[in-house]
């Protein structure tokens, strides 16, 4: 192994180079090296992988969840069947996708909050003009329709309201996850206005077809590697026990309950009675109870027992003021 210069030895062998007094041409010796090519060595971007579910891990449960409810937001919407299926996810630099889309139809920019640099969601220009007729009440029995430009801004407009459900089924696919707010920045036709991230950065791209009678397209679902990073970790403990143990249900279930309504009595007393003496009730009987007024009252929470309290009034309306919890051991 050739031995390593230090520093100072480097800053002299520059300087002889610099001053002449060390050639740099090839002796005989060394000519054997000069046809060998060199191969450049980046240090600082990690190799791309072909399977890109190494990288993001579960990521194709997230696609398949949106899949499902972005075909059923479709069929309810549209009144038609459509079916939506994940072809592919890929990984590549983001300047390398948006060259590929220059004939793409419609670029929705959105916002995630509270994930940072957003994402892209693009329909393939047949897609987006079938979708329109289809959104106008024409049959999808016509053939594909095939324009040789661009949708227009009102074109793009009529689009949006299909963005927007997608938005709702991409916050419903993640709420396993994280929480989101998705929304529509922005719907271009020009894939030079729709920059979220470096020219250089990786970018997951989730295809999917959809497809409506014997109409179909593509649309895909950009998300800069960057945006995913946050929950990289919740997204490898997706199908673990521990988050299987500790998943969302568990959590929607308890609020869901705290939500619920439940009849609270502030009871001062009780009295029983036999049916035929409360048939026989007449205006102006006084019936006695037994009934300490000085007792506090017994506070009932859907016919059980839980508290105890004291009457008053608060801003001239009665109220009562807990003194204790009913304690069944006692």
């Amino acid at each position: 192994m050739e031995p390593i210069l230090k520093k100072e030895e480097i800053a002299e062998l520059l300087a002889a180079i610099k001053s002449g007094q060390v050639s740099t041409d090839l002796k005989d010796d060394d000519k054997r090296y000069s046809d060998v090519a060199v191969t450049s060595l980046n240090l600082f971007q990690m190799a791309e992988s072909s399977d890109e579910q190494h990288r993001i891990p579960n990521f194709d449960i997230i696609l398949d969840a949106f899949a499902q409810n972005f075909s059923i937001t479709l069929t309810n919407q549209l009144q038609r069947t459509f079916k939506i299926t994940r072809t592919e996810i890929k990984n590549t630099e983001f300047q390398e996708y948006l060259m590929s889309q220059k004939d793409s139809g419609a670029i929705s920019v959105l916002n995630l909050e509270p994930l940072k640099n957003g994402a892209l969601m693009v329909l393939d220009t047949e897609l987006c003009f079938s979708l329109i007729e289809i959104m106008l009440g024409a049959s999808t029995e016509l053939a594909p329709i095939q324009l040789d430009r661009k949708p227009t801004t009102i074109e793009l407009n009529v689009l949006k309201s299909i963005m927007t459900k997608a938005c709702r089924d991409i916050d419903k696919a993640l709420s396993q996850i994280i929480e989101i707010e998705s929304s529509i920045v922005k719907i271009e036709s020009n894939s030079r206005l729709v920059s979220i991230a470096e020219p250089d950065a990786d970018v997951l791209i989730g295809r999917f077809k959809i497809q409506v009678a014997d109409l179909s397209g593509v649309f895909d679902i950009v998300f800069p590697t960057a945006t995913l990073d946050p929950i990289r970790e919740q997204l490898r403990d997706l199908l673990t026990i521990k988050t299987v143990r500790q998943s969302g249900w568990q959590e929607l279930l308890i609020a869901k309950l705290k939500k619920m309504s439940a009849t609270v009595i502030a009871q001062s007393g009780t009295i029983d009675l036999p049916v035929h003496k409360v048939m026989d009730f007449k205006k102006g009987d006084i019936i006695n109870i037994d009934y300490d007024p000085n007792a506090p009252l017994k506070i009932l929470v859907e016919d059980n027992l839980k508290f105890f309290a004291i009457p008053g009034t608060v801003s001239g309306k009665k109220a009562i003021h807990l003194t204790s919890v009913y304690d069944p051991g006692e």
